[in-house]
């Protein structure tokens, strides 16, 4: 069904990966020569856990750009306007988060950050930015953070799901401190940097594989965040997983309360119902639907999480999770549909309260 009312938050939607002509700006002279002398320039580092030429990489009818049309009249004609979209949380995926260099992984992710803020947040008022780290490095992550942090229309920092390591590690907690401490969410999105197999069992020949296996891999990041002690730590930390899906959740959460009772003793931190934990803290966005087309079953499913506040509306734009406007799946209850929209993202992201409460659009 349609967006029924203006006033949506979208919190997923991706801004198209940028050329070094467009980051060039952004990069000192040291590392412009770097680029160019190495040819690096010529890489378009489009990240493999989702290959921009797959059927789900972009819907056929926002792939044509029209005569004289710019890249943002593109995305307010497509994305914006027709869901009546009041904020949108965009994200740029840039392929610097994989790379083996550190420095240049940074000096990278810093030009992507400020491409974001010129030449896309600076034009278009309902656009609100992810800051992208270097996860792999937690030094370089936390000083873009710190770099970023005081333009206050970034309102997470964003990471892949499948990176070096589980997240709960205590290695990444410098990047989760630097997030509470300046009142951004935490993103996490689908995808992997590939540097250990994207399955448990070994190596995938099929992009279906992989691209099904993502549950799986939010899965084992929920349950690391919750066992390594990461909500406790940080009281005020917000995890938001985007392009997740969360028709796996009720199962995840009935194990994780089941073995949980059994094992405790080993986690004395976590000294409530894990099932608690999750859905106070983390956030699961609403496209790509996972669920049969059968309105029914995906209320069941809705009412087996039972907790109103984990989904938030998202488009995907401009991947192909849906057709025409039809952003939201048959089935919702009208009592829920607001809060997808509206509430449950407001509430989400501490930056967009705080834009509540002093007024700003």
């Amino acid at each position: 069904m349609k967006v029924p009312y203006p006033g949506a938050i979208d919190c997923d939607l991706h801004l198209p990966l940028p050329g070094m002509a467009q980051l060039a700006p952004f990069i000192d002279a040291f590392w412009r020569e770097q680029f160019l002398t190495r040819r690096i320039d010529r890489m378009d580092f489009a990240l493999t856990s989702f290959p921009a030429r797959t059927p789900l990489g972009a819907r056929e009818d926002w792939q044509a750009t029209r005569e004289g049309e710019t890249p943002l009249d593109k995305l307010r004609r497509e994305a914006l306007d027709p869901h009546g979209t009041r904020i949108a949380v965009a994200s740029i995926l840039h392929g610097a988060i994989g790379l083996y260099n550190d420095d240049m992984a940074a000096v990278l992710c810093s030009a992507v950050n400020e491409h974001m803020a010129r030449d896309w947040l600076d034009h278009e008022p309902r656009l609100r930015g992810s800051i992208l780290v270097v996860a792999s490095s937690p030094e370089h992550a936390v000083r873009e953070i710190e770099r970023v942090a005081p333009d206050e229309r970034f309102v997470q920092a964003l990471t892949l799901v499948m990176g070096d390591t589980l997240p709960g590690k205590r290695a990444l907690w410098p990047i989760y401190r630097a997030c509470e401490k300046r009142g951004l969410a935490l993103a996490i999105h689908a995808g992997s940097l590939y540097r250990q197999a994207p399955t448990g069992s070994g190596w995938p020949s099929f992009h279906v594989e992989d691209y099904v296996g993502q549950s799986t891999a939010f899965e084992n990041a929920i349950v690391a965040l919750l066992a390594e002690g990461v909500f406790n730590e940080f009281p005020d930390l917000r995890v938001v997983c985007l392009e997740s899906g969360f028709t796996w959740l009720p199962t995840l959460l009935w194990r994780l309360n089941k073995e949980w009772r059994g094992v405790r003793q080993e986690v004395p931190w976590l000294d409530r119902l894990p099932s608690e934990v999750v859905r106070e803290r983390v956030r699961l966005t609403l496209q790509p639907v996972d669920a049969p087309p059968d309105g029914v079953q995906l209320r069941k499913t809705l009412a087996q999480i039972a907790c109103d506040d984990m989904i938030l509306f998202s488009t995907d734009y401009p991947h192909a999770q849906f057709a025409g406007e039809e952003a939201l799946p048959d089935g919702l209850p009208d009592d829920l549909i607001r809060k997808i929209l509206i509430d449950n993202p407001m509430a989400s992201y501490p930056r967009l309260v705080a834009e509540k409460k002093g007024g700003r659009p």
